[in-house]
């Protein structure tokens, strides 16, 4: 009984990163072309914090002033986030911008240990960004500004992880539907200014509930589930894999086809945060953040 409960967590992780890839391919697939990203971003969210809220009903906790405004600051980063990458899907392959997105929480973690090992992860990162980004060569194979709308959901990912550590003594469903609930007050506005009365289509609100259930609803229950389970260590490293699975799927759903090169910096990326995870301060006990995308 034991040695098959040892691969629960495994298959969590799989099926969370598996569902968030699968969400996010079928939303660019039915959702981009009717309501843009801009829309599909205030769909997908905006379910997604009606899901959590009615499931955590989050009201039953009290929450100091201070938590207030991290929590307000974590779900505003998030919201952010989640807008710059569906607005980089508009022009660049999946794959790619998941992987420009993990510059964000890998940088946060590498910034914080002082380690002589995580240079190595450092150029790894770097060297897989390098591959990837239109820095003087490549010009026309990747759009510059979906690349840029990467990079800054990075940045957002990073601020998203350290309001989220602040916020890290809360329940995880309390922290979790609030954020969620100001990500939507943050992106809805711009989806309704962007799509308008488009977005109140049966079929698309449809469609948008089932996004939101496939890509947070499932994800974030299965990483509960896995987090009970593992360090943050070692849910770092299996969630490491995202990248690839995001580019397999992209590849299967989308027929986005990446180059040998474009791999080669997915796996550079992949194994700076898996090294980065490996290396972490054994005596840390933070808590992992649930993968958004």
């Amino acid at each position: 009984m034991s040695r098959h409960a040892s691969f629960i967590p495994i298959l969590s992780i799989l099926g969370a990163v598996t569902a968030l890839g699968i969400g996010t391919s079928w939303a660019k697939h039915a959702l981009f072309p009717l309501v843009g990203a801009q829309g599909t971003t205030a769909v997908r969210v905006g379910f997604s914090a009606l899901l959590l809220l009615l499931f955590w009903r989050p009201w039953r906790w009290t929450l100091s002033r201070q938590d207030a405004r991290t929590v307000a600051l974590y779900g505003a980063a998030l919201g952010a986030m989640n807008l710059c990458f569906y607005m980089s899907l508009r022009t660049i392959p999946f794959g790619i911008a998941v992987a420009i997105e993990f510059a964000g929480p890998l940088s946060v973690a590498l910034l914080s240990s002082r380690r002589p090992l995580d240079f190595l992860w450092v150029l790894l990162a770097a060297a897989g960004l390098a591959l990837l980004l239109p820095l003087g060569h490549d010009m026309s194979t990747l759009d510059p500004a979906g690349m840029m709308f990467a990079l800054a959901a990075a940045v957002f990912w990073a601020t998203y992880v350290l309001f989220g550590k602040r916020a890290s003594h809360l329940h995880a469903g309390h922290s979790v539907s609030l954020g969620l609930f100001v990500a939507a007050l943050v992106v809805v506005p711009v989806g309704v200014a962007h799509a308008g009365s488009a977005l109140l289509s049966p079929q698309l609100l449809i469609t948008g509930l089932g996004v939101a259930l496939i890509s947070s609803a499932i994800p974030i229950s299965l990483e509960m589930v896995a987090l009970k389970r593992l360090s943050p260590q070692a849910f770092g490293i299996m969630a490491s894999m995202e990248p690839a699975v995001a580019a397999l799927l992209a590849l299967a759903l989308l027929n986005e086809y990446l180059s040998a090169t474009q791999w080669l910096a997915i796996a550079l990326i992949m194994a700076a945060s898996v090294g980065s995870s490996v290396t972490a301060q054994r005596g840390k006990r933070e808590p992992a953040l649930p993968l958004p995308g």
